[in-house]
């Protein structure tokens, strides 16, 4: 059964660990499965990851939005559409909302406009499940610390606050969609809260 999954969160939200953990879940129950993850997840993906993410060079918020784009058009295409054509279940650790929250809420650039290239970029493809594991920011950065910070990690509070309020947005308007979890609880119920609601969304 083809299903596309997506990991959402703020830094140090845990997204990356229950994301594999569900992975390996699924595939010890023999279901196939594919794990990806943004930006990257193709040899042109992590080029462009690598510059977004690590460059020390000035980048606009526009030239961001657009360089999450093209790895994303690349990943769709290359990586996640065939898969989900073969029937997998496929997990993207972060996907569009990713970028609504951090180039729209945290960069203020016009939400529209963020929506309309993702949308291009992805060719109008929508997870079935968004899971948001939600944590105070502090919480989320303290998680980070004694680690090399890349260029959104770096940001300010005020900025984090914003990508965690537009999640929280845009999970309260698509409720059907997103799986909203606290992430302060521990790692193997956060893992069981997630598989009921996968499980379910299998049994269908």
């Amino acid at each position: 059964m083809a299903l596309f999954i997506t990991f959402e969160g703020g830094e140090g939200s845990g997204k990356t660990l229950q994301s594999r953990a569900l992975c390996r879940r699924l595939s010890g129950l023999a279901i196939p499965v594919l794990l990806t993850h943004e930006p990257g997840g193709t040899p042109l993906g992590q080029r462009l990851a690598c510059l977004v993410k690590w460059s020390g060079a000035g980048i606009s918020p526009l030239t961001e939005l657009l360089m999450f784009n093209a790895s994303r058009a690349q990943l769709v295409a290359e990586v996640i559409q065939p898969a989900l054509k073969e029937g997998k279940v496929v997990i993207c650790d972060r996907y569009t909302d990713s970028t609504i929250a951090y180039q729209s809420y945290g960069r203020r650039l016009d939400l529209m406009l963020v929506r309309t290239i993702n949308n291009a970029a992805t060719r109008g493809l929508i997870p079935d499940l968004t899971v948001l594991l939600d944590m105070p920011v502090g919480e989320g950065l303290a998680r980070k610390e004694g680690k090399r910070h890349d260029r959104f990690e770096q940001e300010n509070l005020a900025f984090h606050r914003k990508v965690r309020n537009g999640y929280l947005k845009l999970a309260t308007s698509e409720p059907e969609r997103w799986l909203v979890i606290d992430g302060r609880q521990s790692k193997a119920r956060i893992k069981e809260i997630i598989w009921e609601k996968v499980s379910q969304l299998l049994s269908r």
